[in-house]
């Protein structure tokens, strides 16, 4: 019997994420309430409160379930030895975009964070959250990045930093423009050329790092 319980509450839990992606995607994150998610998803709001604490708590379980692309595009390439890493920054640039294309759920996930969610005072931690994944995606990015120089891929005073915030944002901001509009190019398709466009840039004109210049003395 336990089992049993155990099994119909997370059946109860993936009825709640179903219900708050539809809720979520229609209302908007801010405008929806918990009771709207429980009576969406036949169950009671001491059901959800069961569950979540909070519909920060709930929204950030619903991003969670979905891998979102950007935040799982790196791993942990910091202490490992890449033989190509502008290779491996191609490839994870792709699977980050493939992996928005191919899943309906991240897709309607998407749709929520970027074009339906709010961060009103309620969802304040989320949004430091996110910020929080920024930053670590930034510096695994930066850490590929980094082997890329010293393997001799780009210039040695090719600006990491600046060049892992440009992809992040030329990535990113793909993803946006074709969940808001997937009707307006074929983002599957046209991935992997994106993706080397940018690479091809970054190999030919890098941002370099500003070296401050003193004055000359005057004799």
């Amino acid at each position: 019997m336990a089992r049993r319980t155990k099994e119909e509450a997370l059946e109860t839990r993936e009825q709640l994420l179903d219900a708050a992606e539809r809720v979520f995607r229609e209302r908007g994150v801010g405008h929806a309430s918990l009771a709207e998610v429980a009576d969406a998803a036949g169950v009671t709001r001491g059901a959800v409160y069961h569950h979540f604490e909070s519909k920060a708590e709930l929204f950030q379980a619903l991003m969670a379930r979905a891998e979102m692309p950007i935040d799982t595009a790196f791993e942990n390439f910091e202490n490992q030895d890449i033989a190509d890493p502008l290779a491996l920054f191609r490839q994870q640039g792709l699977q980050a975009l493939m992996h928005l294309t191919s899943c309906s759920r991240v897709q309607n996930v998407f749709e929520v964070l970027y074009l339906r969610c709010e961060y009103t005072d309620e969802l304040a931690e989320v949004g430091e959250q996110h910020v929080q994944d920024r930053f670590r995606c930034l510096a695994k990015c930066q850490a590929v990045l980094e082997q890329a120089v010293k393997k001799g891929q780009l210039p040695a005073d090719t600006d990491t930093n600046l060049a892992a915030h440009g992809a992040f944002a030329f990535v990113s901001g793909l993803m946006r423009d074709w969940v808001e509009a997937p009707q307006s190019f074929d983002l599957k398709a046209a991935a992997p050329q994106l993706i080397d466009t940018y690479i091809a840039g970054l190999r030919v004109c890098p941002p370099r790092r500003i070296t401050s210049i003193k004055p000359a003395l005057n004799d």
